[in-house]
């Protein structure tokens, strides 16, 4: 099964491009996006993922404003070409490639359109490899990179149009491939324990720089995953090595007030530690929340990799107020906030998914909210 791509030099296994390295029913790669202007009135999101081994393509945009989430989600069967990075109306564009990228959205039955440019602010940074495993099965075997940047463009939600701008349009994106739980599940001998996963992450855009934070935690808080680094802007020049002056940190530390009977934060703090010894202080005010099941995650109708149809597209809408914070599908969260580090002030998200006990941080049962 040839495609465009097996013209180039890029295989990594004897395979043609449209076969994934691995024979795991869950391998996959996503785009993931989100945007938000500097007062913290609009948040956008989209994502679209690649499922080689269950041949889905399933892509989502969504828009939090005036305390209404709409959005629109496309699934289809996916084809030989992964230079097509399209599924129904949702299309991801590699304009150059790790600088400028395109989201467009043309879903107006719906009362969303988007014609949006990504433009990096910072190089790229790659995350150390997501691995875990539970006994012999492997759950998570991925990496992923983070960028940040600038969006420019017009968006335009239930007929009331919006100029995009970079001078007041900030985000970060991510890209991601390898093995993690999606679809159906895995089958085979049942798990011998609930399902247990805590999650934090953290990418901030400041006016000099950019910072990056994210832990992956059992529940006594042992970490199994976690990155710290602050990431210069890109100076612009031809020279080529802005990525080797992002400085990973020794370690870092976070902590969390969760809101009464949820598993969201009220206010939270990350600390960075520096191999030089000095530690960084960064405060997280939230002052929105996007519900992550907008883009299909843990959604009980659009998630991610399940087998829709040759192409379904469909819309969701409801006030995030009205969500109860408590239930399975509405656990997984990125709050905008505003962060404040030494003279700072800066703007980002910080992303939260708590299932099961997390000791650390007051958190008991499988979705019971904080007391």
């Amino acid at each position: 099964m040839l495609s465009p791509f097996d013209d180039f030099p890029l295989h990594q296994s004897p395979e043609p491009i449209a076969f994934a390295g691995s024979s795991d029913r869950n391998a996959y790669e996503r785009y993931f996006f989100n945007g938000y202007d500097r007062d913290g009135d609009i948040f956008f999101a989209a994502a679209l993922g690649v499922y080689a081994n269950r041949q889905v393509i399933d892509a989502s945009f969504s828009v939090v404003r005036d305390g209404v989430q709409r959005s629109v989600h496309a699934s289809a069967r996916l084809g030989p070409d992964r230079v097509r990075t399209r599924v129904g109306p949702i299309e991801v564009e590699i304009v150059e490639p790790l600088r400028v990228l395109g989201v467009h959205v043309d879903a107006s039955d719906f009362g969303i359109a988007a014609e949006l440019t990504f433009l990096a602010r910072t190089p790229p940074v790659e995350e150390p490899r997501f691995r875990l495993n539970d006994g012999a099965r492997v759950v998570f075997d991925y990496t992923r990179l983070t960028q940040w940047g600038v969006w420019s463009g017009s968006l335009v939600v239930d007929g009331s149009p919006l100029a995009v701008t970079p001078e007041r349009h900030l985000g970060s994106r991510d890209r991601s491939w390898g093995i993690r739980p999606v679809g159906e599940p895995p089958g085979g001998a049942p798990a011998h324990h609930l399902p247990q996963f805590f999650w934090l992450w953290a990418p901030l855009n400041f006016d000099d720089c950019c910072v990056h934070f994210d832990v992956n935690e059992h529940e006594d808080g042992r970490r199994w995953h976690e990155v710290g680094m602050i990431v210069p802007l890109l100076r612009g020049d031809e020279s080529g090595d802005d990525a080797s002056l992002v400085e990973s940190m020794r370690t870092v530390e976070y902590g969390i007030e969760w809101q009464p009977g949820s598993r969201r934060s009220e206010r939270a703090s990350i600390r960075l530690h520096r191999w030089d010894g000095r530690d960084e202080h960064i405060a997280l005010d939230p002052i929105m929340t996007f519900p992550m099941k907008g883009l299909g995650y843990l959604s009980p109708d659009w998630g991610h990799g399940a087998w829709k149809g040759e192409l379904q597209v469909g819309a969701d809408e409801w006030k995030v107020d009205d969500l109860d914070p408590r239930e399975p599908w509405n656990l997984h969260v990125q709050q905008l906030v505003r962060a404040e580090w030494g003279d700072r002030s800066g703007i980002g998200v910080f992303e939260q998914l708590a299932i099961n006990a997390h000791t650390p941080t007051g958190l008991t049962g499988l979705f019971d909210g904080a007391s």
